[in-house]
């Protein structure tokens, strides 16, 4: 009797262990990474604009900070990388569509956009700041929170979210691009701007100098992330192994002063 019980116990604990292996190898067969391989290719849904992010320099080249990120992931994956230029108000249907296989366009990660795709751990933070006329030289945000003041964003992105929760008696009005909004309080048609701290510092430095103020304490705290589509745990488990080893190996670094501590770039889109 011990005989057949142990029999049916091992048959029964084989079953099991193939049932898990089977299912293990049908998750990888789904996985966008083991899809990613298979074509060759890596494909990167981004909106160029946002600098130094993503952009495009003067030769119509998409260049920035997340475009060398994405080289050095399609390097360590040993692919192709393409980019598909996308507008923002549809960037995260396209990846749930896809259209591509992940998200690097300087996108913050929020609990909203959270219910709908996953991220992989942040790799920077920015905040939100401000820029103003300098009429308003000295002031706080909390004076240009007046009914007399227009106060500028980007349509969709957590800059509006920011805009319209701290301002409530400002008149608030929203572009399509960054850029555009920006310019509208370079040209004296609005107040203040309200943007990403790295787009505003580098907008400041290259147009705003003697026309504007940056009130460039940050007003938020935002996290960016790479998206990708739910339910796939072996590409988040490798995007997030991957800038562990990228931040300590001296990758990370490397990317990061060459876009952020350094100018030489702006010279290719000025």
């Amino acid at each position: 009797m011990k005989k057949i019980i142990s029999i049916l116990l091992f048959a029964f604990l084989s079953t099991g262990i193939t049932a898990v292996h089977a299912d293990d190898i049908n998750l990888w067969k789904k996985s966008t990474l083991n899809k990613i391989l298979q074509k060759g290719t890596l494909t990167v849904g981004l909106e160029p604009g946002y600098m130094p992010f993503e952009m495009k320099d003067k030769k119509g080249n998409i260049i920035g900070f997340d475009v060398d990120m994405a080289k050095a992931i399609a390097g360590a994956m040993k692919v192709k990388l393409k980019f598909v230029p996308t507008a923002w108000d549809g960037i995260i249907a396209g990846l749930i569509t896809g259209k591509y296989d992940m998200i690097m366009s300087g996108m913050t990660i929020t609990q909203e956009r959270n219910l709908k795709i996953n991220f992989a751990n942040s790799y920077i933070s920015v905040g939100q700041t401000i820029l103003a006329d300098k009429k308003h030289a000295g002031k706080s945000w909390q004076q240009l929170d007046d009914a007399k003041y227009t106060v500028v964003t980007k349509l969709g992105v957590t800059g509006e979210i920011a805009t319209r929760k701290m301002f409530k008696k400002a008149k608030i009005r929203t572009f399509e691009t960054e850029a555009d909004a920006a310019q509208e309080v370079l040209n004296g048609n609005a107040d203040a701007f309200v943007y990403d701290k790295p787009y505003n510092a580098i907008f400041f430095a290259q147009k705003g100098a003697g026309k504007l103020i940056h009130l460039d304490e940050d007003l938020t705290y935002e996290p960016l992330g790479w998206a990708i589509r739910k339910g796939d745990p072996d590409f988040t488990n490798w995007l997030n192994n991957f800038l562990n080893q990228a931040r300590h190996d001296g990758t990370y670094d490397k990317i990061y002063n060459k876009w952020f501590k350094n100018d030489k770039w702006q010279k290719k889109v000025m």
